[in-house]
């Protein structure tokens, strides 16, 4: 597969890692050359001074013979008349991002279409989504819903009140138990567990299960006494701000704490159809957070462009008493120090968009696909072919490839847990988390 990618940016930088696990023909286009000899010495990419949308810059790239372009410079107006000067030449599929949600709002998709682009990406979004799912749960580190909702991954930290701990998972997790361990962070290391694997305090454990049990792993892992998100402070006003103020269900009460008076004025307008409350002020301080009422609060996001005081942030509203707190983390480097900070979840909006735009790439019939960050795997949802390899054996006969399991499926419309004896069929929508191993080496055996 050909693939141009224009933008050395976070986004770019992030996919060609992704991507750089495969053999694929990549080129990445930059106006920057520190940035291409960067990548070009820690990737197996091509780079390509020169501007994506200078035309003589993208037949140099064969964007003529693109299976697909994806622009994502920091310039919207760039990436979006680069996908259509891409589109002219004849690439098969365009993804451009974008920082305006007015490009994203469905009454103007075939607007874009026509335009020949074929996806849009809004960071903001996607980061808003993260947000919300997060909120909802404030027990939770990361939410995963599969098919709808027919089967759910939850990332959850563990505590000493949790029941399970230092037990074998076969003991556990047998075929008639309404959860399955897919994957536990312990310390810097990342294990696909099997069944001689033990929980142990302060692992990040993700369990597959069905909405139906979600209440029941909350009892196990002793987070019965979480509180239950009413009222968030969100620290920042800016676009992710915004659209997860404007998306924020009803039964939270929301307050944005915004330090620039003009911007402040601006979310004011911005969110003048929600129900959140816009105040002028430092949320970095502590007499301000106590008299907005941070001792009834039990939800503080940062979303501020400093990732330091954004990291602050949460520790200080910890420490006054917040339960769930959710930081935005742009630097990749600070991601294991507040993971080992015990912030709470962490949002990173360049790996949320470079996972939507890695769907693109796989073959198979794939519904979703993201990384967890904290464990650095992938989870995708792959729909069973009819004769494809994964319909002929049972699961454990299948041969998956190292660091890498099924966590359950989806038959109709009923989500299912998987075991060692389980027969996938046909038509199934499974779910697969993979650890160092890249999905295209899944892949095959999903197809014909």
């Amino acid at each position: 597969m050909k693939i141009i990618i224009a933008g050395a940016t976070a986004i770019g930088s992030h996919l060609a890692h992704l991507l750089s696990r495969s053999d694929q023909d990549i080129v990445l286009i930059d106006e920057d050359y520190d940035k291409l000899d960067n990548l070009s010495s820690e990737y197996d990419l091509m780079t390509l001074h020169g501007s994506p949308t200078d035309i003589k810059t993208l037949r140099q790239a064969e964007a003529y013979d693109a299976d697909i372009f994806i622009a994502v410079t920091p310039d919207e107006n760039v990436n979006i008349t680069s996908c259509v000067i891409a589109h002219t030449m004849g690439a098969h599929k365009t993804v451009a991002q974008v920082d305006k949600f007015g490009f994203v709002d469905v009454d103007n998709d075939g607007i874009v279409k026509k335009m020949g682009i074929d996806t849009l990406i809004y960071p903001e979004k996607l980061a808003a989504n993260t947000i919300i799912k997060g909120l909802k749960l404030s027990w939770v580190r990361q939410r995963w819903d599969v098919h709808g909702g027919s089967l759910v991954m939850l990332g959850i930290k563990l505590r000493e009140t949790c029941e399970i701990l230092n037990q074998p998972l076969r003991l556990l997790c047998g075929p008639q138990d309404p959860y399955h361990v897919v994957a536990i962070k312990r310390g810097n290391d990342t294990i696909i567990p099997g069944g001689n694997d033990e929980l142990r305090l302060y692992d990040i454990v993700y369990f597959m299960t069905t909405v139906n049990y979600i209440s029941y792993i909350r009892k196990i892992v002793g987070k019965e006494h979480y509180a239950d998100v009413r009222n968030v402070i969100i620290m920042g006003g800016g676009k992710t701000a915004v659209r997860a103020a404007k998306e924020m269900p009803s039964f939270i009460k929301t307050k944005i704490i915004e330090i620039d008076e003009r911007t402040c004025e601006q979310v004011k307008d911005d969110i003048d159809d929600s129900n959140a409350i816009v105040i002028h002020g430092d949320g970095r301080d502590i007499n301000l957070l106590k008299e907005e009422n941070i001792s009834n609060t039990q939800g503080f996001v940062a979303l501020t462009g400093n990732d330091e005081v954004n990291i602050l942030a949460c520790l200080t509203a910890k420490k006054l008493g917040v339960r769930k707190t959710i930081a935005m983390i742009e630097n990749s480097n600070y991601l294991s120090m507040a993971e080992s900070l015990d912030i709470g979840t962490i949002i990173n909006k360049k790996q949320l968009a470079a996972s939507k735009i890695y769907q693109l790439f796989l073959s198979a019939d794939v519904k979703n696909i993201g990384y967890l960050a904290s464990v650095n795997a992938d989870v995708a949802e792959f729909t069973a072919q009819s004769g494809s390899r994964v319909t002929r054996k049972k699961v454990f006969e299948l041969g998956l490839p190292p660091r890498c399991t099924i966590g359950g499926l989806v038959r109709g419309k009923e989500g299912m847990l998987v075991s060692g004896g389980t027969q996938i069929q046909a038509g199934d929508i499974v779910v697969v988390i993979c650890h160092e191993t890249n999905m295209r080496n899944i892949e095959k055996f999903f197809t014909n």
